[in-house]
């Protein structure tokens, strides 16, 4: 049996924790997972896993192992990248974004990536939450964050500015927004993972946190942009969506004088150790394609 199968075997089954996981992440069945976990032990002549019905954990001699098998798998990787002609990357890469990211950046940058590649293959998985990456069998994350996982490795490969917008219709019908106070007397369209409840505005060196009220929020950015379209009320939308809207009269910036925070757009991925080529070279290109481009209103 193949032992170096049998080692990314045992070190998929020691981060999901489940020989069925392991299967599912793996596209293999059960018997095959334990048959190389199995294989494994009895190349080394020890058990490298406790296994209950509710859990699986590492034996003491499991840990040891570990750390020289990922070293092992991480060293082949890399003479393999280093034989192969460096204008030659293979291989798949699953990559986890947001729905409004790889709507207005992404796949433009995907689409040249490929063709540079053009034996690499992509999946894309949609979510605007960070999902647990190894358990999803994901290569990468583009995360727009404050702060991200401090369990992930994190690259900032660009600046994440937002604005705050309304549609003519909206403003028409409601009192005038002079001073970032009137926020607090109007219907604030709420995103669930980003300042729902309380707006933070920047001017200059004064800051203000202006509690805001609203009927409608969401998870998604790209619903939100489509309620403020329809006059629902206000949002907050990153300039990567709205500098376009706003340049063609769709939308209107609201207190363009005050800056709402600022967040990073990280490249995430969950151990350098097991970073594969095909990924390095993805994370390089994406991050100096993002510096071609300039979304702040001019």
């Amino acid at each position: 049996m193949d032992r170096i199968t049998a080692a990314e075997v045992f070190i998929d089954v020691t981060r999901s924790g489940s020989f069925t996981a392991t299967a599912d992440r793996l596209s293999m069945s059960r018997p095959m997972v334990t048959r190389y976990v199995e294989a494994l032990e009895s190349w080394f002549g020890v058990r490298l896993l406790h296994r209950t019905t509710r859990k699986v954990t590492l034996t003491t001699l499991g840990e040891q192992c570990l750390s020289d098998l990922e070293l092992w798998i991480d060293d082949g990787q890399r003479l393999i990248a280093n034989v192969k002609p460096n204008d030659v990357l293979t291989g798949s890469i699953k990559i986890a974004t947001s729905v409004s990211f790889a709507h207005t950046q992404l796949m433009a940058a995907i689409s040249e990536f490929m063709i540079l590649h053009p034996k690499i293959s992509i999946e894309i998985d949609l979510q605007d939450t960070t999902s647990d990456l190894v358990k999803s069998r994901i290569d990468l994350a583009i995360r727009i964050a404050s702060n991200p996982d401090a369990s992930l490795i994190g690259k900032p490969i660009a600046l994440c500015r937002s604005v705050i917008v309304a549609h003519e219709s909206y403003l028409a019908r409601m009192p005038a927004i002079k001073k970032p106070e009137d926020l607090s007397h109007h219907h604030c369209l709420g995103y669930t993972n980003f300042e729902n409840q309380v707006w933070h505005l920047t001017r200059g060196t004064i800051h203000k946190s202006i509690s805001v009220n609203g009927r409608l929020s969401a998870n998604e950015a790209t619903a939100l942009l489509e309620a403020t379209l329809c006059g629902t009320g206000l949002s907050l939308q990153p300039t990567y969506m709205a500098n376009k809207m706003i340049q063609q009269g769709d939308l209107v910036q609201v207190l363009p004088e005050w800056k709402p925070n600022d967040m990073n757009i990280y490249a995430l991925y969950s151990s350098r150790k097991f970073l594969a080529p095909t990924v390095r070279a993805f994370i390089d290109f994406i991050d100096e394609y993002l510096k071609k481009y300039k979304w702040d209103i001019q």
